[in-house]
């Protein structure tokens, strides 16, 4: 029995803003003249030309006054307090964007909800938030997966299948959601520097389930899944609670450490598969930053094209954490592929962690399974 991935949709929150923009907000708000160097070189070579943010006029709204003629960050409860109330609009809006795309799919016949995110909490929280608004049945699953990072898009496409498999009637909405701008951080440390320059505001959704697509529509197969470990990077990506917002620990060794492991935890992915490297058409890369980016394709070889996806999503909306792999996905399901296509997608995140689906594009619903 084939499990599908269908109608990959994705939603930004309406601001926009120029990496530029914001690079020189982050020069005015920072003192020390190296600091001022490094935020330089970082916006200059992030391969990212525009971010979305929940955050309105950035510069004004980011800092509180505090009634005294003084500016301080915004606390974690004020910060989370933006997630609540932004999150459940994004999360309402795609839900209804995702439905009124996937031909053949209404909201009475979903059975499971799965969302993913790490940039807020609250409860009852999107999952069921989508129940209500969508109008989905009273008795609809719902799970969620919390404090992932960036590769959660993979467990929750990998429950999904699974619950699939055990019930071949089941539709499961998967929806990824991230408001990484909210724990924008002023303290002069390199790692926050660096992930200030990066993350962005995001989500992704699809709807996964056995029903072979509706003739004339591209899905994905889902083949199979992969999970590895980098231990070397136990401490090169990790966060933590704090009080003004959630502290980050983003070192610039992380593409070089993805770049030395990657080739041995992919190895058990293809193997089990019948495959070679040669075998996979197209590439799924998280663009977690423009160096992971070009580490993972100068480590395995890939071509300009097959990271190509990748390098338009950083570009044109940063990395959204565990969302940012869904938009990669879109961009390839909305070019035209040759039927049967081999997708390997990979993400990256604490531990060092490492996600990986084997994917193939089908534009008939027919041909040679995976």
């Amino acid at each position: 029995m084939s499990i599908w991935i269908h109608q990959v949709e994705t939603a930004v929150p309406e601001m926009r803003y120029d990496q530029s923009e914001i690079g020189r907000q982050m020069i005015e708000w920072t003192h020390d003249e190296r600091d001022k160097r490094l935020v330089r070189m970082l916006y200059r070579n992030s391969g990212i030309e525009s971010r979305h943010s929940v955050i309105p006029h950035l510069g004004a709204n980011f800092l509180v006054s505090d009634g005294a003629g003084s500016f301080r960050q915004q606390s974690t409860a004020e910060r989370n307090a933006i997630y609540t109330r932004e999150a459940t609009k994004l999360a309402v809006d795609l839900g209804h964007k995702l439905l009124d795309a996937a031909p053949g799919f209404i909201a009475a016949e979903i059975t499971h909800v799965i969302t993913a995110s790490c940039t807020g909490f609250f409860n009852p929280g999107i999952d069921y938030l989508l129940c209500q608004e969508l109008g989905l049945a009273g008795n609809t699953q719902r799970f969620h997966l919390g404090f992932m990072g960036c590769y959660a898009a993979f467990p929750a496409l990998n429950m999904a299948a699974q619950f699939c498999l055990a019930n071949p009637k089941a539709v499961v909405l998967v929806m990824c959601l991230e408001l990484c701008t909210l724990h924008l951080q002023l303290n002069g440390s390199e790692d926050t520097i660096l992930a200030n320059s990066l993350f962005a505001d995001g989500a992704g959704a699809v709807l996964v389930s056995a029903r072979a697509p509706q003739p004339g529509t591209a899905a994905y197969r889902i083949c199979d899944f992969e999970s590895a470990l980098i231990p070397s990077g136990v401490e090169a990506m990790a966060w933590s609670i704090g009080d003004l917002g959630f502290d980050i620990s983003l070192s610039s060794y992380v593409p070089k450490i993805i770049g030395a492991g990657i080739a041995d935890v992919l190895q058990p992915l293809l193997a089990r598969n019948a495959l070679s490297m040669q075998d996979i058409q197209r590439w799924a890369v998280h663009p977690g930053g423009k160096s992971i980016i070009d580490k993972v394709a100068a480590t395995l070889q890939l071509s300009a094209d097959q990271v190509l996806p990748s390098r338009h999503v950083l570009r044109s909306f940063g990395n959204m954490s565990c969302a940012t792999i869904l938009f990669v996905l879109k961009e390839m399901l909305a070019h035209p592929a040759a039927d049967q296509d081999k997708v390997c997608a990979i993400a990256f995140g604490p531990g060092l962690s490492v996600e990986m689906s084997l994917l193939q594009i089908d534009n008939a619903a027919a041909g040679q399974l995976c």
